[in-house]
């Protein structure tokens, strides 16, 4: 394997791990600082870019056996950043689920049917983990047909979550972003190979 080969590998395994701290640190709550969530994403975005202009150097052929894996894993755990930044860029704040919870008197909380504030398409982060995983294997496999299978797995999985207020968009949002992450990862370890 060439330099600028290797070069390219290395700089997408670091895009893919500079995301893994995201897991234990989710950036919530009320009034958190999005601005590390934006710097990771940027800075891993500028990673996989450079990998892809390293890996174009190269010439190919170098090596699919390392190039695959190392882009399945990057794309597996490296998206959940750029696809958090995305739908936090999309963050609409007035929106029912991002709304102060009510509370009465003795601090119980007051119902409000009308305002029927749950939170909108939960266990996503851990669904795009998955997604990415099934996306960047079937890429690499060769088999472009099963990214319509995931998609048609993943929508009938959130049907019923669908109809609530903003949860089509997020769904929509989180799954571009969640695949085109994938999608790039595996475009450097073609270019690689």
């Amino acid at each position: 394997m060439n330099a600028p080969s290797l070069a390219a590998l290395v700089l997408l395994v670091l895009a893919g791990l500079l995301a893994v701290p995201q897991y234990f640190d989710r950036h919530r709550g009320p009034g958190a600082s999005h601005r590390v969530l934006y710097a990771t994403a940027g800075l891993q975005l500028v990673l996989v870019g450079a990998a892809a202009v390293t890996a174009l150097a190269s010439g190919g052929g170098q090596g699919w056996a390392l190039a695959a894996p190392i882009a399945a894993a990057a794309a597996t755990l490296g998206g959940g950043a750029p696809t958090r930044s995305v739908l936090q860029l999309s963050f609409n704040a007035s929106h029912p689920e991002h709304q102060p919870t009510l509370t009465g008197a003795d601090g119980e909380v007051v119902f409000n049917e009308e305002a029927d504030v749950q939170p909108v398409l939960r266990g996503g982060a851990w669904i795009g983990v998955l997604e990415r995983l099934a996306v960047s294997s079937a890429l690499l496999m060769g088999w472009p047909e099963g990214l319509a299978i995931i998609l048609a797995v993943k929508a009938l999985g959130r049907y019923s979550e669908l109809g609530k207020s903003g949860a089509a968009e997020r769904f929509i949002l989180g799954t571009f972003a969640s695949q085109l992450w994938a999608c790039a990862c595996v475009g450097v370890a073609v270019l690689v190979a």
